[in-house]
């Protein structure tokens, strides 16, 4: 490792190290808790969500420290920490089917195993707390997406193409009730159909975002558009107590905040109105707050409820 990139921040306060530390305790106070009042896999629950919890601390931690050019580094560390544990321990060690397919299989024959907690706590529950930050911190899809060369999008493509994320998602629920019911199949399960799926969705997953990526030029395409995850996720995230605050009196409307976002929100939309960003599709990456040569962005915690969309269409051609 250089000395560079052992610098911290000439601008670093420790209040910056907050946003960390809440969520890193977070994670820790409800795998406690779980291990303490739980019946059964006690221990799992404990290292699983400790484990999330430390890495999220810990990428979030790198970000605050860090150099505004070395910044990103934290959440690279966050998505590999997280997106390999994820799909390579629980997964493929731990046989567990943890797509959205597994989650409505469990739901629909009443069984309920890491899928299920996972979605209720980072899909569910989280994002009242802390937002659409699992989207940009801890999402095994997002882990390679990000590796792609689209780093600036072009604007998000005119039409309602959004909606074709609800309809995966209805899709997803009948395709696992289907297989079920009628050929008997569990996907759900440590069973080696569970992991075949597993590891064939997230393929067909990744094909797809790869192949949406290179024909639109951006990166984000699939989270855009066909995600399904996203859907409970900007249910509540609406809600989150952690959202991007802004400053307008630092701002210069150089616009560099909204021609980087990765989830194309205009941001200088919202602090021009002098609120938070509202946008459901903010994934809290803090790129726009790095981008940001006047310091007029950085994560705040408050009451205000989001849903208020501001996003960024590229042009008809």
């Amino acid at each position: 490792m250089t000395q560079a990139a052992l610098r911290i921040d000439k601008n670093f306060t420790w209040k910056k190290l907050i946003a960390p530390v809440v969520t890193a305790g977070a994670f820790w106070t409800l795998a406690i808790v779980l291990f303490v009042v739980g019946e059964g896999q006690q221990l799992f629950v404990l290292i699983n969500f400790g484990y999330l919890g430390t890495a999220l601390g810990i990428g979030l931690g790198l970000y605050a420290v860090l150099p505004k050019k070395q910044k990103p580094i934290g959440r690279r560390v966050s998505l590999l920490l997280i997106g390999l544990y994820l799909f390579i321990f629980v997964g493929l060690i731990g046989r567990e089917n943890i797509q959205i397919e597994g989650v409505w299989w469990s739901l629909i024959n009443g069984t309920y195993y890491a899928a299920i907690w996972h979605y209720f706590v980072a899909k569910i529950v989280g994002p009242l707390l802390f937002g659409r930050l699992w989207c940009g911190w801890a999402c095994w899809s997002v882990m390679v997406y990000d590796l792609l060369p689209y780093k600036r999008p072009l604007g998000r493509v005119p039409g309602k193409w959004g909606w074709l994320r609800y309809a995966h998602i209805i899709l997803s629920a009948v395709v696992a009730l289907l297989l079920w019911q009628v050929f008997g199949v569990q996907i759900g399960t440590n069973s080696n159909a569970a992991i075949a799926w597993f590891l064939a969705g997230n393929a067909l997953y990744y094909a797809v975002g790869i192949g949406l990526a290179v024909i639109l030029k951006d990166n984000r395409a699939f989270c855009k558009y066909l995600c399904p995850v996203a859907v409970p996720l900007k249910l509540t995230s609406r809600f989150s107590l952690l959202k991007i605050g802004t400053d307008e009196e630092k701002c210069n409307d150089c616009d560099a905040c909204v021609k980087m976002c990765p989830m194309d929100v205009r941001i200088t939309d919202y602090v021009h109105d002098k609120q938070r960003v509202l946008s459901t599709e903010c994934t809290l990456c803090q790129t726009c707050v790095t981008v940001c040569a006047h310091d007029a962005l950085k994560l705040s915690y408050g009451l205000d409820v989001g849903g208020r969309e501001a996003l960024r269409y590229r042009a008809n051609k």
